[in-house]
């Protein structure tokens, strides 16, 4: 399938997701969301929150608060198990991850129009020989991504609805964020904003 190299470890699959693709994955995020809502992560220590908003699928899912990052089986505010992870994620990791083991967390991550999220490595997993393997929907997103130090010179990419990118490999732990979305780029939402997901492998094999 098309892609490019945006640099070693890093790639990008545009229109990966076509437009039926695009709906029908969705779907299951409404599902997904309506189980395990949308919740306001907060900063460790600071109690700051986040601009954007979350939720995950999958056997753990990804949560911030005073207490610090962490993976963890349940929902911060309902207490219950997370969702399945949709098959169309599932199918979308087998085929980008080049990683024999299926992930065990999908972070959902709900921008709207002032969301933002700073540069920051995905770090706290066990195993890193596993990419991580990321979907847009929605609006484009301005992605900045850099280089193992925080210092390193950054580049600039938008990525829309049905694009995918790939961390693995040297690009594993490379610094990314979102400077912002381009309103109104995409008419896959019934309202302005972007849903990313984002398939990690937590734990060691």
């Amino acid at each position: 399938m098309p892609c490019i190299t945006l640099s070693p470890g890093l790639v990008y699959y545009p229109d990966y997701l076509d437009r039926p693709a695009q709906e029908h994955l969705l779907q299951a995020l409404r599902e997904i969301t309506r189980i395990a809502p949308l919740f306001t992560p907060r900063m460790p220590r600071t109690g700051k929150p986040f601009s954007v908003r979350m939720t995950n699928c999958g056997r753990l899912g990804w949560v911030s608060d005073p207490e610090g990052y962490r993976y963890q089986p349940t929902h911060p505010e309902t207490g219950q198990p997370w969702p399945a992870m949709p098959d169309q994620a599932l199918e979308a990791w087998d085929e980008l991850s080049g990683y024999p083991h299926p992930p065990d967390a999908c972070l959902i991550n709900y921008y709207d129009l002032q969301a933002r999220m700073g540069m920051h490595q995905d770090k706290d997993e066990e195993e890193f020989d596993a990419p991580v393997v990321s979907l847009s929907l929605g609006d484009t997103a301005l992605f900045r991504y850099g280089g193992l130090e925080r210092k390193d010179p950054t580049r600039s990419i938008r990525l829309k609805s049905g694009d995918a990118i790939v961390f693995g490999g040297p690009a594993r732990l490379i610094h990314h964020g979102i400077d912002r979305l381009i309103p109104h780029s995409s008419d896959l939402l019934s309202h302005a904003g972007r849903l990313n997901l984002t398939l990690r492998k937590v734990e060691k094999p």
